[in-house]
C-alpha cells in the first residue's frame, strides 16, 4: 500500500513519511542509548572485579613483599582504589 492511499495530496504523504522516519530514528536512538548503558555497566563491573582481584592478590603477599612495594597490609584497599577517592 502506498502512502498516497492515505493522503489526499503529495504534501500529506511527505508529512506522513517524515513522521515515520523521525519515529524510526528516535526508536533506534533509544535502543542505542539502552545498549550503551548495558555496555557501560559491563565495563564498570569488569573494572570492579579487576580491582577486587588485585586486592586479593596483594592480600596473599607476605608483609615483607608488601613492604618492598611500599604498601602496608591495612593500606591495600586504599592503594588499589587510590585513583577513585582520597582518604
Amino acid at each position: 500500500m502506498a502512502y498516497n492511499d492515505f493522503a489526499t495530496n503529495a504534501a500529506d504523504a511527505s508529512a506522513i513519511l517524515s513522521n515515520e522516519i523521525t519515529a524510526t530514528r528516535n526508536f533506534f536512538a533509544r535502543l542505542g542509548a539502552k545498549f550503551e548503558g548495558f555496555i557501560n555497566t559491563l565495563a564498570m563491573a569488569s573494572t570492579g572485579q579487576r580491582r577486587v582481584d588485585q586486592v586479593h592478590y596483594l592480600q596473599s603477599k607476605s608483609d615483607a613483599q608488601l613492604a618492598e612495594m611500599g604498601i602496608k597490609r591495612d593500606e591495600i584497599v586504599n592503594y588499589v582504589f587510590r585513583d577513585l577517592y582520597y582518604l
